[in-house]
């Protein structure tokens, strides 16, 4: 088998070497070259033929930002996002995600991180994901592009009410946009309530919240302890706490907030999610599964199937992975299989008795 060989691209000169240290560690990926900036790895990819690029957001000349676009436009590699655990670096995460990056891994302590052996291991699965470039490269028609913000005008106040019906979704790699995509079609009079597991670190979810609160209809937010549901609201779990739903009074459900061990290495998880929402009784649930590196997910929906729920997994012609809706269809729980553009129809159809 041909190793994965990937282009490295940072400012720093010790952090090129630590990155490419890390990937010279496995035997299925060899480094052919470092770049300093954006604008050496545009010269460098058409002499290297990097099947995957790494790349720093804070660069001279041409920033990560500023190269993406470009890089993608005119050679398809998958990129990797490395980006310093900040609020402008999960900003620029989040945009980075937008512009077509397939995945990003958080540089433990800032832009210089002698202690990025922490997260050697999310690196390298991701860069061997990554590297399955044809699906990559097929999911992205799936994705349309997002007009620039303008300025909306507030989102009318809603009486809060009963919620009679909660949609429960799981994602993690591709994840953000494939949520962009499914999020914005929901009308904003949508007759349910939503909770969302998306894998990311502490602090991007925020980030994540707030940039699908400027082009979604429905209102979205990052989820906090004891918020209530309404109809109408997305409620996302916050990186590094798992997210469980209540019943407060009938007809009246509560996010829980939580930070015990992680769940097959997530925190948080989407089967402790989908668990809590198979738990209740007087609300029909909808679950859908998304694009996803591993299994998350799968047993929660065979709960969430055997209480009488509906399931519905993306389709691989979709996914920019399809290991976690692959791993639900496995288990004969999924009623749905559809691609990305018609999850949003899939979650809002009727409900047939």
């Amino acid at each position: 088998m041909k190793p994965i060989q990937v282009l490295v691209c940072d400012d720093s000169a010790l952090m090129r070497r630590i990155i490419s240290d890390i990937l010279k560690s496995d035997p299925e990926i060899i480094v052919v070259g470092t770049a300093k900036n954006g604008q050496e790895a545009l010269d460098l990819i058409p002499k290297l033929k990097p099947d995957v690029l790494t790349l720093d957001i804070e660069m001279p000349v041409l920033n990560g930002l500023e190269a993406l676009p470009m890089i993608w436009r005119k050679y398809k590699i998958p990129t990797i996002m490395l980006s310093s655990l900040t609020q402008e670096g999960a900003d620029a995460t989040i945009k980075a995600l937008e512009l077509g990056a397939f995945d990003f891994v958080g540089k433990p302590s800032g832009s210089i991180s002698l202690d990025l052996a922490k997260i050697s291991e999310d690196l390298l699965h991701k860069i061997k994901a990554a590297a399955k470039k044809e699906q990559v490269v097929q999911s992205t028609k799936y994705f349309k592009p997002y007009p620039k913000p303008i300025p909306a005008p507030p989102k009318p106040m809603r009486t809060a009410k009963r919620v009679e019906e909660i949609l429960a979704i799981g994602t993690s790699t591709g994840g953000p946009r494939a949520l962009q995509v499914v999020l914005s079609h929901l009308p904003g009079e949508l007759p349910a309530a939503v909770v969302v597991v998306q894998h990311m670190p502490a602090g991007f979810t925020k980030s994540l919240a707030q940039r699908l609160d400027q082009i979604c209809t429905v209102r979205v937010h990052e989820a906090h302890d004891g918020q209530v549901l309404e109809e109408g609201h997305v409620y996302i779990a916050p990186g590094d706490y798992h997210m469980r739903i209540v019943e407060q009074t009938s007809g009246t459900y509560v996010i829980r907030l939580n930070q015990e061990p992680p769940l097959g290495g997530h925190r948080p998880a989407v089967d402790i999610m989908y668990d809590s929402v198979a738990e209740l009784r007087g609300v029909r649930v909808r679950a859908a599964i998304l694009t996803g590196m591993g299994g998350d997910g799968a047993n929660g929906m065979v709960k969430i199937k055997a209480q009488g729920g509906r399931t519905i997994a993306e389709s691989q012609e979709s996914c920019v992975v399809f290991g976690m809706p692959r791993t639900a269809i496995a288990k004969g729980c999924v009623d749905i299989v559809a691609p990305l553009n018609r999850i949003a129809d899939e979650l809002t159809k009727p409900w047939k008795r």
